[in-house]
């Protein structure tokens, strides 16, 4: 017999899993719902003695009397609750047969919970505290349903489910955030299962670009142990989708999910050859910019190209020498303009802050160049990059002629924590004025990313932005390299065209 053993996340407790508990038991399994110190019942000392040892501990005992009688051990962690599970299951490797992150990250030994917050501005504030500081040593929890958003989508959980979160809500002890997880690593042993539920902005489609920039940490992901499976849902699937939460719990102890393609079977998306077959021009490299220069008579107008991501630090080649924003460097130079390519600093999406600066100090670099035209400048976003474009369009200065975005994040996803923030391009298009935006549109975009696209072109039409829309109907996010047909050829060559032409040359448009 197989024995789930249900770990809860933040703020919450054992009510959290009562319907999972009920179906699980239904089909003929054994479900156990971890009580954690300070979280569920009563609490019987002062928080600061309450931290993340405390509540492997907890697991740890449940383990021992669930593996008694021989039974086959499913460890479930969501949200912060993969952090203790985690750690039970490196302390009883020999006994879990699975650990299931639940719309959660994978921690890594030495890291605290801190560090998976969703809120940027709250792992800073938090990152200074010790475990005693503050009110009584705990994060307060949210104090209205709607407050739920901040920690994560909502989406499909009823109104009646969302009060009693709510009302059964516990203040998080510092101390389970601010510990680091110690493993030994013999959880690495031990078979994987991520769910990531895709209205909160998590999906199989985004794992797999990840592990293709090459970040070490990933690598583990590819191992045919690991597998995923996808809920059409927002974060909290116990409570919005018990039903199907609970087929996918049963048949990811069967081993069943998908399996991600390794980076080492065929080039990921990124380093594939670019769609159209462009000629060298020369190229100039300025510290993090590189500069692909054209063949006209200056001054020439630039337009910057910045990437997405977040990209692995230690990811190599670098973005600037990707074949795809090489690509586009050189159509740019091939039509009279400059083509500059930023390595900015997006490692982390607490890094947004950083790389808007890098972005910025690139652009006064090119408009510097005494070779250039200051006041005839574009800048072209993609991916990831996007929400660095609201700074921008929310005060877009004169020498500013256009504003491109291919494939592009639009709004902050729901499992960033950014909302609210400067980097919501849906948000800033409000100021954008008259500058012209040229959107390019995958059809077959990843469906968290296409929302953020329709939010903003709804915004762009309330508030009568002057956005070229540039479709793709048959192109998947990074098409230029993933689908090399005809259709994509000329979507590429539409959209550099009106950005051309946005920045004064003949040849545009």
């Amino acid at each position: 017999m197989t024995a789930f053993i249900l770990v809860s996340g933040m703020f919450t407790g054992t009510h959290v899993w009562q319907d999972t508990v009920a179906r699980l038991t239904a089909e003929g399994a054994e479900a156990y719902a971890v009580a954690l110190t300070g979280l569920d019942g009563p609490r019987t000392g002062p928080a600061a003695r309450v931290d993340l040892e405390t509540h492997i501990a907890d697991v740890v005992a449940v383990i021992d009397s669930a593996g008694a009688a021989g039974r086959r051990i499913v460890l479930v962690g969501h949200d912060y609750g993969i952090h203790p599970a985690l750690g039970a299951a490196d302390r009883r490797a020999g006994r879990v047969d699975r650990v299931v992150c639940l719309d959660s990250g994978l921690p890594r030994d030495g890291a605290p919970a801190l560090a998976a917050l969703p809120d940027p501005s709250l792992r800073e504030r938090l990152a200074g505290a010790g475990a005693g500081d503050g009110a009584d040593g705990v994060l307060p929890p949210p104090a209205a349903p709607d407050a739920w958003q901040r920690w994560g989508s909502t989406a499909g959980v009823p109104g009646a489910a969302l009060d009693r979160l709510t009302a059964l809500a516990a203040p998080q002890p510092l101390g389970t955030l601010l510990q680091p997880l110690t493993l030994t690593g013999a959880v690495t042993s031990v078979p994987t299962t991520g769910v990531l539920c895709t209205a909160n902005g998590a999906s199989i489609d985004l794992v797999q670009m990840m592990v293709g920039f090459g970040d070490p940490a990933l690598r583990a992901l590819v191992d045919p142990r690991v597998t995923f499976f996808e809920l059409p849902t927002g974060h909290w699937p116990m409570l919005s989708c018990p039903d199907a939460l609970t087929d996918v719990l049963l048949r990811a102890a069967a081993g069943e999910g998908h399996r991600l393609t390794s980076p080492d079977a065929e080039p990921p998306a990124h380093l594939r050859p670019f769609l159209l077959d462009v000629p060298e021009v020369p190229r100039e490299r300025h510290g993090n910019v590189d500069l692909h220069l054209p063949d006209a008579q200056e001054p020439w107008p630039a337009v910057l190209f910045v990437h997405g991501g977040p990209v692995p630090a230690e990811a190599r080649p670098t973005p600037r020498d990707w074949p795809t924003l090489t690509g586009y460097a050189r159509c740019a130079a091939a039509g009279g303009a400059v083509g500059a390519v930023v390595d900015h600093r997006l490692h982390d999406l607490a890094d947004y802050e950083r790389a808007a600066g890098d972005v910025a100090a690139a652009v006064e670099l090119v408009r510097a160049d005494p070779r250039v035209d200051a006041d005839r400048i574009a800048l072209w976003f993609f991916s990831g990059g996007g929400p660095i474009a609201a700074d921008w369009l929310d005060a877009p200065p004169a020498w500013l002629r256009c504003l491109a975005a291919t494939y592009p994040i639009l709004a902050p996803l729901p499992n960033w924590g950014m909302s609210g923030t400067r980097f919501d391009p849906a948000l800033a298009v409000a100021n954008a004025g008259p500058l012209p935006v040229v959107l390019t549109r995958a059809g077959l975009e990843v469906p968290e990313i296409a929302a953020t696209v329709e939010k903003f072109l709804a915004a762009a039409e309330e508030c009568g932005a002057d956005v070229d829309v540039v479709d793709v109907p048959h192109g998947h996010h990074s098409f230029e390299t993933l689908d090399p047909t005809d259709e994509s050829r000329e979507a590429v060559r539409r959209a550099m065209r009106s950005v051309l032409h946005h920045v004064g040359l003949p040849g545009g448009r």
